[in-house]
């Protein structure tokens, strides 16, 4: 389970704020319930500021209020959201140092047996550059004489699912003519 930000300040903010059973507090924050209870007696020696985790995102007042009524109920975290889980955006793929020089034999691959595939297909799905492409497809590489046309699903920079479904996507189709 994940706990939230900053577990024994939300822990004190929920203590002076909710009518929670310390039970549920600690399962909420991961802590041991006798914690819970030294934190709400003030027995610690460093006084916590607390922490709302309705402020952050991380609980919702309604989450609260049912868990305040059911004392079997458990506080559930609200997955994170971020820029990216809302633009949809996927995370940049690092490729290690080991691999980068295998990039160009995976982009001499994807040309040599799907020349349709546009550049800008390629980039995404290898994670490259347009002017890596095109010096690959003229020949003027730095590297040109030792480029070997390899499987970049071999190689790890895709995945197979993630190559057939750009081969599919660029597959030339075919004209059924009616007789």
């Amino acid at each position: 389970m994940t706990t939230p930000l900053m577990p024994k300040a939300t822990a004190v903010w929920l203590i002076e704020n909710t009518a929670l059973s310390f039970d549920q507090i600690a399962d909420f924050c991961g802590i041991h319930i006798l914690e819970i209870q030294a934190l709400a007696d003030n027995e610690n020696s460093m006084r916590i500021v607390g922490f709302n985790p309705i402020a952050s995102s991380q609980l919702t007042l309604e989450e609260i209020h049912r868990c305040e009524n059911d004392a079997k109920a458990r506080l559930v975290i609200r997955p994170a959201i971020t820029a990216d889980s809302v633009l949809g955006k996927k995370k940049s793929r690092y490729t290690p140092l080991s691999k980068r020089q295998d990039r160009p034999d995976a982009i001499a691959w994807m040309i040599k047996f799907y020349p349709d595939i546009p550049e800008v297909a390629l980039t995404r799905l290898l994670g490259t550059t347009k002017p890596m492409i095109r010096s690959i497809k003229t020949k003027t590489h730095w590297n040109t004489q030792l480029i070997k046309p390899r499987n970049p699903v071999q190689l790890g920079f895709c995945t197979q699912g993630e190559l057939d479904a750009l081969i599919s996507a660029y597959a030339p189709k075919t004209i059924t003519s009616a007789s």
